[in-house]
């Protein structure tokens, strides 16, 4: 079985992001990447499953130079091959560009059975690129899985999202993108980053997947303008004189809540 795992890297959101001044996208320079940690569990259900067959992951992963970093982690989780798409052009592209450059590396690896993804990144949080891709690979797409089984050339998927649950089964090749309630991703061990340092790993650019890239609409759409978040302003402190349930009533509905 051939599973490619798609992979990105974003600023940890528990550290502070900032844009830049010049286009108003994410400063990464001055931001600390990871690995998101949904991709991790998409990385761990394509682990788990060579684990019980006999496959091969590629890790694809679009962007920067520090990219590789991310390519390198899920390598040293088990993984045994990566592609990184590194191009200056593709700096900040658009939701549908992403995806087309992503389903143009998936479609360079050979006999690809299963395409695994998260299902929303930190960063963008759109929830519609492993859609898009499966789209554009013309492949069955599971999305929001929770609990995933590959048998006998086919999928069947817990999928979760808020108006419940639903079971789907698909044949494979296929497209499943997980929830972070899939699975608990596992630590690269000190033996699996040192073997991740020899595993290969093809660097490719926009000319060779798209050959035909040249006026390539990279985004459709663009920031014109960014200012801070105003700072939180004081709270109204009620004093329960008795009265307290009157005052109450009165703010919210002098705020049109009720």
């Amino acid at each position: 079985m051939n599973i490619v795992v798609l992979v990105k890297q974003v600023p940890d959101s528990g550290a502070e992001r900032t844009l830049s001044r010049t286009d108003h996208t994410l400063d990464r320079a001055g931001a600390e990447l990871v690995l998101d940690e949904i991709n991790e569990r998409a990385a761990e259900e394509a682990l788990r499953l060579k684990e019980t067959a006999d496959a091969h992951i590629t890790v694809v992963s679009m962007g920067p130079d520090s990219a590789l970093d991310a390519i390198r982690k899920v390598l040293a989780m088990g993984a045994d091959r990566g592609i990184h798409i590194c191009d200056d052009r593709l700096h900040g592209a658009d939701l549908l560009t992403t995806a087309k450059v992503l389903a143009a590396a998936v479609r360079t690896v050979a006999d690809v059975d299963l395409v695994l993804a998260g299902d929303a990144a930190t960063d963008g949080g759109a929830s519609a690129v492993p859609a898009v891709v499966a789209d554009l690979l013309a492949l069955p797409q599971v999305t929001h899985v929770r609990q995933l089984d590959v048998d006998a050339g086919r999928v069947r998927a817990l999928r979760e999202t808020e108006n419940g649950q639903t079971t789907l089964d698909a044949p494979l090749p296929a497209l499943v993108s997980v929830t972070e309630k899939i699975n608990e991703p596992r630590y690269p061990s000190f033996k699996g980053i040192m073997a991740a340092k020899k595993k290969p790993v093809d660097t490719v650019g926009l000319d060779d997947l798209l050959p035909d890239a040249d006026g390539f609409l990279v985004s459709r759409t663009r920031v014109v303008e960014a200012v801070p978040r105003p700072p939180r302003a004081a709270g109204t402190r009620i004093a329960d004189d008795g009265s307290a349930g009157r005052q109450l009533a009165a703010y919210l509905i002098a705020q049109k809540l009720v």
